[in-house]
């Protein structure tokens, strides 16, 4: 076990982790953080999205070992002040339905627009393709975003 420390949601942490433990079964069962989710274990589906050092990546692809001194966000950090414009949006757009693919669509959104301030359509896509949705489409996700990146 090696101990390891970074920020998590703008707080200092430590935690011991084993060199196999991924940044995802890290979070979600030593640090508490449930918003990112396992949904593939292979990267392909998005649910486990978090950003780190201000991009969006699939935190069951990284080893928690690598996170060492980084800056880790989820969505429970995007969201300590209340929701962020792009969250207030998607909900009244009613962009989403089970909400399982919510926490890693809005961080791959949020990545995007701190990347790209005004995203193209055509960007926007790119950016969120890695997300897999099985309810609602992508269609009011994309518009979502569209809409919030026009007003800010």
């Amino acid at each position: 076990m090696k101990k390891i420390s970074f920020t998590l949601n703008g707080e200092h942490r430590h935690v011991y982790v084993a060199p196999s433990d991924m940044l995802l079964e890290v979070l979600r069962y030593k640090m508490g953080v449930k918003s990112p989710k396992c949904g593939c274990d292979t990267g392909d589906c998005g649910a486990c999205t978090v950003i780190l050092d201000g991009r969006a990546v699939r935190s069951c692809l990284i080893f928690a070992i690598e996170v060492d001194g980084q800056e880790v966000l989820t969505l429970e950090g995007i969201s300590q002040d209340g929701l962020t414009p792009l969250q207030k949006v998607l909900v009244e757009r009613n962009a989403f339905q089970c909400g399982y693919c919510a926490p890693g669509m809005i961080l791959s959104a949020t990545g995007l627009i701190s990347e790209i301030p005004h995203p193209s359509e055509h960007e926007i896509k790119e950016a969120i393709a890695g997300n897999l949705c099985r309810c609602t489409g992508y269609q009011p996700v994309i518009d979502a975003i569209k809409e919030v990146t026009k007003k800010h």
